[in-house]
């Protein structure tokens, strides 16, 4: 593979990142390999990406966005306040299954909608997480009339929120309500798989079936005020290199050739 080669950076300031919480083991990653490629550091800072475009659109300083959905770096454009959105990477919502309970493709929407199971999503509209959760309330709708409202009532908001009381640092969020009982089933990207191996082997990953499958696109869009090394980063994520880590971590990296969905 040819090496993706720069020119010498125009100035030394850190490039600071906005990325969605589900990016930060992959951007911290291409980060890592973007200053060692170009001596330029990266400053990030990572959380939910609707309270990301809220402090972007309110004036706070920033660079590149890199947003779970398409939206909300797309209303920063409208707006001004960025240019064009990209699309750089997919992920996919899967239901994350405390141990001790059995849940498959088949009997998920059952077990979504038994009273006694606490069903665990980010917060809609603060996390495109949690929107995505409810994008999948509405396709059950279709399998079981009444299951969308039922979802819905029932849903326990637990991340992504700005109230939302934040794991440990190092520590997955959805693992983390998983093991003190806050959830039996979480409904979270499917990236979520590789930390929760490590952290808590016992949870299970139930992928959703077709009916109710909900994909995410991710949108890129750096900043008016960005300075060229912004420019640089953004164009180093949608490179070969800095695809291919994101395919690494278990996105669907749209970039690299052959790349399917995850």
């Amino acid at each position: 593979m040819a090496q993706d080669t720069f020119p010498a950076a125009p100035r030394r300031q850190p490039v600071l990142l906005h990325a969605a919480g589900s990016l930060r083991a992959a951007l911290t990653e291409v980060a890592q390999a973007f200053e060692t490629l170009t001596g330029v550091q990266v400053e990030p800072a990572y959380a939910p990406s609707g309270l990301l475009r809220e402090r972007l659109a309110k004036g706070q300083a920033a660079e590149v966005f890199a947003s779970a959905n398409m939206d909300h770096p797309a209303a920063l454009a409208e707006a001004g306040l960025a240019g064009p959105v990209v699309l750089f990477a997919r992920n996919e919502l899967c239901a994350f299954v405390r141990p001790g309970l059995m849940v498959t493709a088949e009997t998920v929407l059952e077990r979504m909608l038994d009273p006694s199971i606490r069903l665990g999503t980010s917060t809609p509209k603060a996390d495109p997480s949690g929107d995505y959760a409810f994008e999948v309330f509405a396709r059950a709708e279709a399998l079981k009339p009444g299951a969308r409202a039922a979802l819905e009532a029932k849903a326990l908001q637990l991340t992504g929120g700005p109230s939302s009381v934040a794991a440990p640092d190092g520590v997955n969020a959805y693992g983390h309500k998983l093991a003190r009982g806050e959830a039996d089933i979480f409904l979270a990207y499917c990236t979520n798989a590789q930390p929760l191996a490590r952290e808590q082997p016992g949870v299970t990953l139930v992928r959703l079936p077709l009916a109710l499958a909900v994909g995410a696109d991710y949108g890129l869009t750096v900043m008016s005020a960005a300075s060229p090394n912004g420019y640089r980063l953004a164009m180093f994520i949608l490179s070969q290199a800095g695809q291919e880590i994101l395919a690494k971590h278990g996105f669907a990296a749209p970039v690299l050739p052959n790349s399917g969905s995850k």
